[in-house]
């Protein structure tokens, strides 16, 4: 076959939330590191557009005397996504955002999270219900972690939330996907991009989501927690985009039999 004749592979056309798209499909946290300047590097090594900041832990202009993660992952060079990580209802998470969208300039995209307990750190789809109803009637473009349910999922796309972000398995566990079965039929019935997000332990885990079909995958731990943060976020952002290829390709199906590689008609002897 000649060099000419083979089809060229169609580059992926990046995420696209609310409106504008992204190249990368991995979005990454801004805690948990020693210090700014490995944040950074890390964040540079993944590759990520999309910056998550913990509205309620990072100073981001709140204290003008303290540095600012903003020095580091200027939104310049970054789409700075603030969250609601450490709110535990309703009318925090919404306060919270609001006061992001006020030191951001207007900015709109969120992610919304507002938690359960200190120990699970499982949503509370109740209040995450109503502070996204808040939310997306005051403006914001809400991108919502929440449980791997179905219903609840569709439920938050219906009330207008741009992504919603299952988790894999708890915040920080590094268990990886728990329920794949649950999270397809959050990806079969959306409109919106579905992301995983929390429990991603390692690169093999980023890959799985990828291939199941979600538009993206969002982690803090996995890369912030490993021996060597950089080189995590640059293996997370090749299994992201090895994921991403290999659902586009389409796996073959699974069977109980064997197959052989080699074709047994036509074979020489």
């Amino acid at each position: 076959m000649n060099m000419n004749d083979i089809p060229s592979i169609q580059e992926d056309a990046g995420l696209t939330i609310a409106g504008k798209t992204y190249r990368s499909r991995l979005l990454v946290g801004s805690g948990k590191y020693k210090d700014l300047n490995e944040t950074r590097l890390a964040t540079d090594a993944s590759g990520a557009d999309i910056i998550t900041v913990a509205i309620r832990r990072v100073n981001i202009g709140q204290d003008p005397n303290a540095p600012s993660l903003l020095d580091a992952v200027p939104p310049s060079q970054f789409t700075i996504l603030p969250n609601t990580a450490g709110c535990y209802n309703a009318a925090d998470a919404v306060y919270t955002l609001q006061l992001a969208r006020e030191l951001l300039n207007g900015h709109k995209l969120v992610k919304l999270e507002v938690l359960g307990d200190e120990k699970t750190l499982f949503p509370n789809m109740p209040e995450t219900l109503k502070a996204a109803e808040t939310l997306v009637r005051d403006g914001f473009d809400v991108m919502v972690y929440c449980s791997d349910d179905p219903i609840q999922a569709k439920m938050l796309e219906e009330i207008g939330c741009v992504a919603v972000m299952p988790l894999a398995s708890l915040i920080g566990s590094g268990m990886g996907i728990l329920n794949p079965w649950n999270l397809s039929l959050i990806i079969d019935q959306a409109r919106v991009p579905v992301l995983v997000d929390a429990g991603v332990g390692t690169a093999s885990d980023a890959a799985i989501a990828m291939e199941l079909g979600c538009d993206g995958v969002l982690m803090n731990t996995a890369i912030a927690g490993a021996r060597d943060p950089i080189r995590m976020a640059r293996a997370m952002k090749l299994a992201v985009q090895a994921g991403r290829e290999a659902y586009l390709a389409g796996r073959i199906a699974r069977r109980f039999s064997a197959s052989p590689s080699s074709p047994m008609a036509g074979r020489i002897a």
